[in-house]
């Protein structure tokens, strides 16, 4: 085959042939250029740890961390020129960095490899999202908590199947995401507790002959200790599969809520209104205000999911220690990062802002019978018969109610009495939605007295 016909078939974008395109596929610059602040954290770790111990003079060493600096300064201020050819962002920052200080420049990469530096980078970063997630969720908690204390006496229907069950509260259902997204903030703390350890140190895989002091460098990057052990240290990612999974359960919480704001803010249903800032209007249908926001959550949530399959997939069939492999580790995980963030700033915008239909909500709570599980309480507690006959005798009723096209609160007490003799006027005091509602007093319940009590503890939690 000629060189003019590989050339083809790699493609114009590769017109220079296999060089160009290992370079294209060895390359990691133009996404690992985020991790320069924490490339740069410890690289300057490092340094003071060398000097510290005698690995290398001091004057070099505060030469490279304040020549670091000035590469940090050039990389955040758009002044610094990265190269492809020099392949990652440690390349990249070592080689300017010996441009502005020259020959000292050499002498950071003592006692240290591209493995355990990138291995460090990317764990700092990935704290660092930790950290901006537990953020986002603490706020969106709190926009949680102003609704169900807005509205904890607002009673809507609770749904099983999507079909009216049971009336609840509004504040009910708001605490109920409360409780899921406090999940995923523990799950988020945890994890970031168990990845806060250095692999800066392993080296390459097997450690280092020099005398390092990697208690020292931990602690100057705020980790807890150094990881035990060199080869797992370097071919370790769990802290993002850890994370990406938090992320994941996370997203999927956001996505059932947007799938019920999409669902309460059309017109059938009508129980929310959301503001224009998250809405947006039809080009050619001008009675339309649509959920967008609500909607590009639920869509981008398959992106987080598919950033941790992606890196499962990656790292299932590796062995020990580093493979070139890994270098796949880091898009994925910054765009499931950059969209968790985006899609928790979204929902909270939207919680902070909607309005709750009062007077929809409690006349839905009212309807398709949803306060016969009542009714059958109330003759297990009055009359004494076995809930399975309360059922039965429920059961009829609301058939008697269906037949007449009213709710169970419309019928007679002879009408009633004629399916059971035992039925009293005292029916009626259950058939409410409000009585419904507060009677549910036992804990967890949807008793507005006890949405006050959870609102209360967490709000006394969060601060």
């Amino acid at each position: 085959m000629s060189d003019k016909t590989s050339n083809q078939m790699w493609g114009g974008r590769f017109a220079a042939g296999p060089d160009a395109i290992m370079e294209a596929i060895n390359a990691s610059i133009g996404f690992d250029k985020r991790l320069a602040a924490q490339d740069i954290a410890g690289s300057r770790a490092h340094a003071a740890m060398l000097a510290a111990t005698g690995i290398v003079e001091t004057s070099d060493a505060e030469a490279i961390r304040e020549g670091l600096l000035t590469v940090l300064s050039e990389i955040e201020g758009g002044d610094f020129a990265f190269s492809t050819a020099l392949e990652d962002i440690h390349m990249n920052v070592e080689a300017r960095l010996k441009e502005i200080i020259g020959e000292p420049a050499g002498r950071l990469h003592t006692a240290r490899s591209r493995n355990d530096q990138v291995a460090t980078d990317f764990r700092l970063w990935v704290r660092d999202q930790c950290d901006a997630a537990e953020g986002g969720i603490l706020a969106l908690m709190k926009a949680l908590l102003g609704q169900a204390e807005a509205g904890a006496d607002w009673v809507m229907p609770g749904f099983t199947h999507l079909q009216t069950a049971q009336p609840v509260t509004w504040g009910h259902h708001m605490m109920a995401y409360v409780e899921m997204f406090a999940r995923d903030l523990s799950r988020m703390r945890d994890a970031r507790k168990r990845m806060n350890e250095s692999p800066l140190g392993a080296a390459a895989l097997a450690g280092t002959g020099f005398p390092i002091d990697r208690q020292m460098t931990a602690e100057a990057l705020g980790f807890d200790r150094p990881m035990a052990n060199s080869l797992d240290a370097v071919s370790d990612r769990d802290f993002a599969l850890e994370f990406l999974a938090a992320a994941s359960i996370c997203a999927m919480h956001l996505s059932r809520f947007a799938e019920e704001l999409v669902i309460w803010s059309s017109a059938q249903f009508r129980f929310v209104t959301l503001s224009d800032r998250f809405s947006t209007g039809s080009s050619i249908m001008p009675q339309k205000k649509n959920p967008d926001a609500a909607e590009l959550i639920r869509a981008k949530i398959g992106r987080i999911f598919g950033a941790n399959v992606a890196l499962l997939m990656v790292m299932k069939g590796l062995p020990l220690a580093y493979s070139k492999d890994m270098q796949e580790d880091k898009e994925q995980v910054f765009d499931a990062a950059d969209n968790l963030m985006l899609a928790l700033a979204a929902m909270e915008g939207m919680v902070k802002d909607m309005t709750g239909n009062v007077e929809n909500l409690e006349a839905a709570a009212a309807s398709g019978f949803s306060t016969a599980t009542d009714l059958a309480d109330w003759l297990v507690r009055e009359t004494g018969l076995p809930f399975r006959d309360a059922h039965h005798i429920t059961g009829a009723l609301v058939a008697m109610a269906e037949k007449k096209g009213c709710d169970l609160s419309d019928l007679s007490l002879e009408e009633m009495k004629s399916v059971n003799d035992a039925i009293s006027e005292g029916i009626f005091d259950v058939l409410g939605v409000h009585n419904s509602v507060a009677s549910r007093m036992s804990y967890g319940g949807t008793a507005p007295a006890r949405v006050r009590e959870q609102v209360a503890r967490w709000k006394e939690i969060l601060g």
